[in-house]
């Protein structure tokens, strides 16, 4: 049964072939098997799983039949869960238990989905490695030596180890579609506004977005349209209507109009990649897609912009973190200043660190309109070129990292060169415009991925795309050795 995608299990329950039940007793048996390998998750809810599944099999007997209704699927550690362990990878958080349920956790529980636990990520998603968890790296199922990506590798590395069929993720400058490309699944970041962000611990306000990962494109239309739609808690919630993502995975790209920005062939790209990314291209064009060169000008200052304005914005939601009112707080202070300066310098990673120090900084008198006011007029150049582009063009095609999954350890001594590696991904997040990773093919044994731009609330187009291409092609059912 682990080798069922969504759609099947649904098609499987609603046929009758087996239960919820039995499919989560299935599933959590192999998390217990296999998962000490990998680390991928912090907390399991066995209990609170059976205890769903067998609700939703109630529900199905009486005559309901969702999509989502008894599948299993799993929430990165930062989506809230009301009564368990909601860590975001950090020391500060190791002893807090949410008071209430993130909407999209309420959402896709009252869908009918099955919760079998939480996963694990990069400290309070700041990582493109999952290597800055206080649980430990994660390690990735292709290849135990390299790491899955960040921040939801976690994620990403139960769902490619057929630990679980989907899994709930989020990006902020690449986190759900580079840990997809590593891990060979299929990530889709909506447009900023489409999912909601209550309930889901922020690492910078502006960026972050709730998406799905699953392995195939059909499984990430399935779990958006249980994840999306307006949430009056949320100040950033968009209300546009959502359309039924499933109903427009087998519209025809005859004529569809893919543009390939010659920003992303640089010498910064792994040439293997590269031809890679051009098969994929050829694939679209044999089912009519119709291919041109554009440009993305601004696309060399994406790197610098973001990692002023991610650390910026971090360092204002992390100052709520102070050992006062939840989270970690340490021994025996001898006053109020000596309470925060060491539940602070105990409860955060070196990672997280880092980027309060960088944004604090950036955001100081002095400092504030050399660094983070340009910073935002760079946004606004970079969300203009892509708006000139989607005048010429329907999706924007291009690789989603520029190597394969580096090995563990290998970029910790060098932050910088973890950042590179969000270079293509990061643009979709300053623009908050929806992207897709889905598999390509391999380099060394490794998946490498390839990313699709459409303009905004236009994921139903990415899906399509993608499900078109995994029709034709077979790389995203390929199943790493050993699970």
């Amino acid at each position: 049964m682990h080798q069922l995608t969504l759609a099947e299990i649904a098609r499987g329950l609603a046929d009758k072939k087996f239960s919820s039940e039995e499919l989560t007793k299935a599933l959590l048996a192999r998390i217990a098997q296999l998962d000490p390998q990998l680390n991928s998750f912090i907390s399991l809810t066995e209990e609170l799983a059976l205890s769903q599944a067998k609700a939703a099999d109630a529900r199905r007997a009486n005559g309901e039949n969702g999509a989502l209704l008894g599948a299993p699927i799993a929430h990165k550690d930062l989506f809230c869960t009301q009564g368990i362990r909601t860590s975001c990878g950090s020391k500060m958080l190791d002893n807090f238990k949410a008071p209430y349920d993130a909407t999209v956790v309420a959402k896709l529980a009252a869908a009918g989905a099955v919760t079998l636990g939480k996963t694990n990520m990069d400290e309070f998603a700041m990582g493109s490695a999952n290597e800055s968890s206080y649980y430990g790296a994660v390690k990735n199922p292709w290849n135990l030596e390299h790491v899955p990506g960040g921040s939801s590798g976690g994620s990403a590395a139960a769902v490619a180890a057929r630990l679980l069929p989907a899994a709930t993720g989020t990006d902020t400058g690449g986190s759900i579609r580079q840990p997809a490309a590593l891990t060979n699944l299929t990530g889709l970041k909506p447009t900023y506004g489409r999912v909601s962000r209550w309930g889901m611990i922020a690492y910078a306000s502006s960026l972050d977005q709730g998406g799905p990962l699953a392995r195939t494109a059909e499984d990430c239309a399935i779990l958006l349209q249980g994840m999306a739609g307006f949430d009056p808690n949320d100040s950033t919630s968009i209300d546009e209507p959502v359309p039924d993502y499933s109903a427009s995975l087998n519209g025809s790209l005859q004529g569809l109009r893919i543009g390939v920005p010659k920003e992303y062939f640089s010498a910064g790209l792994d040439p293997r990649i590269a031809e890679l990314i051009h098969n994929s291209v050829k694939e679209l064009e044999k089912l009519g897609a119709v291919v041109k060169e554009i440009s993305l000008p601004n696309m060399q200052h994406a790197i610098p912009a973001y990692y002023v304005i991610a650390p910026a914005e971090a360092s204002s939601n992390l100052s709520r973190f102070d050992g006062v009112r939840f989270g970690h707080r340490c021994e025996s202070p001898v006053n109020l200043e000596d309470l925060y300066k060491r539940s602070r310098g105990e409860g955060f990673g070196a990672e997280v660190q880092r980027r309060i120090m960088v944004g604090a900084y950036a955001l100081s008198a002095g400092y504030y309109d050399a660094y983070y006011l340009k910073a935002q007029k760079i946004r606004r150049l970079i969300k203009n070129d892509f708006m000139a582009a989607f005048n010429e063009v329907d999706i924007i095609l291009g690789p989603t990292t520029p190597n394969p999954a580096w090995k563990l350890g290998a970029k910790n001594s060098d932050p910088v060169a973890a950042y590179l590696e969000d270079v293509y991904t990061i643009t979709a997040n300053l623009a908050g415009l929806p992207g897709l990773s889905m598999p390509a093919g391999f380099v060394d044994g490794l998946p490498v991925g390839v990313q699709l731009l459409a303009p905004y609330f236009q994921e139903g187009r990415l899906l399509n795309v993608a499900h078109q291409y995994q029709l034709n092609t077979d790389w995203h059912t390929r199943t790493p050795t050993g699970f």
